[in-house]
């Protein structure tokens, strides 16, 4: 009976563990794909139809490149996307003629 509890302890722990990566991976997904729809609605000007479509394509490839990847590589991800933010504002700010 104990070891039964234990491993119902442990599948439960895995699970929720599981859980949080995937939905880690699902808002990084989502805020690329965002990025990405904005970017094309700026640049070449499309509808609500293709921009939701670029949304849950980009979304659903992230999601399938990042499949093995663990917590550490989502957060290493998100870090570097976050730094290339900041690096792309303090150039728009800083650009000549702005």
């Amino acid at each position: 009976m104990g070891t039964l509890l234990d491993t119902v302890n442990t599948r439960i722990k895995h699970s929720s563990t599981n859980l949080f990566i995937y939905f880690l991976r699902l808002v990084s997904g989502m805020v690329l794909g965002l990025t990405v729809a904005l970017i094309g609605e700026e640049i070449i000007g499309y509808g609500s139809l293709a921009f939701t479509l670029v949304l849950v394509t980009v979304t659903g490839s992230f999601l399938r490149i990042t499949r093995n990847w663990g917590m550490a590589s989502v957060l290493v991800f998100d870090l570097v996307c976050v730094l290339v933010g900041l690096l792309l504002r303090m150039y728009i700010l800083v650009a000549p003629g702005a």
